[in-house]
């Protein structure tokens, strides 16, 4: 396929097509790093598929900790299957094109799934802090209808999030070059490309990135504290102890999530390249999503349960 621009564009002002870049140009590298992800992506969608349909289907989950855990989930498949599989077929094909349409439709949905993910992790530590510092009042203020509630506005703040941003740049005109240097139509690589003066949506993206990626952490971070604060005055170490194990597992996959996003939106213009965002995004479209289920099944027992349930085996 030819990277010369003039075979995608109508005119000579507006790009119609885009390329991605190529990851390597050694065809073994190429085909191992289409294994490799390949394997995570099978293994994220399997996991995050086996969660959610456990908790779904089991009532003793039927809690709002675990409503959260079962959205959280479904948000990781969307977020996987929103950029990988365009990436698994340029990494072994010479297919490597995209409309300007096809690409606004995967920033849209690639943001739609962060952003709502971002929401969503601080509902789940607002419920880890009703949980543990207000549990005689935490069934009526943690009621299905305020989960339900909590969770529509994660999702309703992702899609509006991502119709704004998505609209804003495609708005824009692409002059060229047409070459994405990236694997998925993020949002940085695609400013890019675009004509003239994108200082405006720069300032938005960043905007963006410090109200639904800084905000939510920081009310993560007060929630953790209260927490904290909480456990520490327990009298029981039995009490400290599993207060704590409800927590770890959300604190660490908001410490994934958070800390490689945070780096690819929030550090200066200046300081990025090409190889180390690739990278980043490589490593919060696959690996966490990978990592997310390993992480809440083994250190919890009643996942474990339940998928044991699901799965029809004695052994899990």
């Amino acid at each position: 396929m030819s990277l010369n621009c003039s075979l995608w564009q109508e005119n000579s002002l507006s790009v119609k097509h885009f390329v991605f870049a190529k990851f390597s140009e050694v065809t073994e590298q190429c085909f191992l790093l289409f294994t490799l992800i390949l394997l995570m992506f099978l293994a994220s969608l399997t996991g995050n598929g086996l969660i959610a349909l456990a908790i779904w289907t089991n009532p003793v989950l039927h809690t709002p900790m675990y409503f959260f855990l079962a959205n959280l989930s479904l948000l990781e498949i969307g977020y996987t299957c929103s950029v990988i599989p365009k990436m698994l077929q340029s990494l072994v094909s010479e297919a490597r094109g995209i409309s300007r349409e096809g690409c606004a439709t995967q920033m849209f949905f690639f943001t739609l799934f962060a952003i709502s993910e971002c929401c969503l992790l601080a509902a789940m530590a607002f419920d880890r802090y009703m949980a543990i510092c207000s549990p005689l009042h935490y069934a009526t203020r943690m009621s299905r209808a305020v989960c339900s509630y909590l969770a529509m506005v994660s999702w309703g703040v992702g899609c509006l999030v991502g119709l704004g941003q998505t609209n804003y740049i495609f708005s824009l005109d692409f002059c060229g070059p047409c070459e994405i240097n990236h694997f998925f139509c993020d949002l940085p690589p695609i400013l890019a490309l675009a004509c003239g003066d994108t200082s405006h949506n720069e300032a938005a993206v960043f905007v963006v990135a410090i109200l639904c990626i800084s905000s939510p952490f920081l009310l993560i971070i007060a929630s953790y504290c209260r927490i904290l604060a909480a456990v520490l005055i327990m009298p029981s170490p039995e009490g400290r102890r599993k207060a704590l194990s409800t927590c770890s597992s959300h604190l660490l996959v908001v410490t994934l999530f958070y800390g490689s996003g945070s780096v690819t939106y929030l550090r200066p213009k200046a300081s990025h390249s090409p190889g180390t965002d690739k990278l980043l995004a490589l490593f919060y479209t696959v690996v966490t999503s990978m990592l997310n289920p390993i992480i809440y099944s083994l250190r919890n027992k009643e996942v474990k349960a339940a998928l044991r349930k699901t799965l029809g085996k004695k052994k899990f």
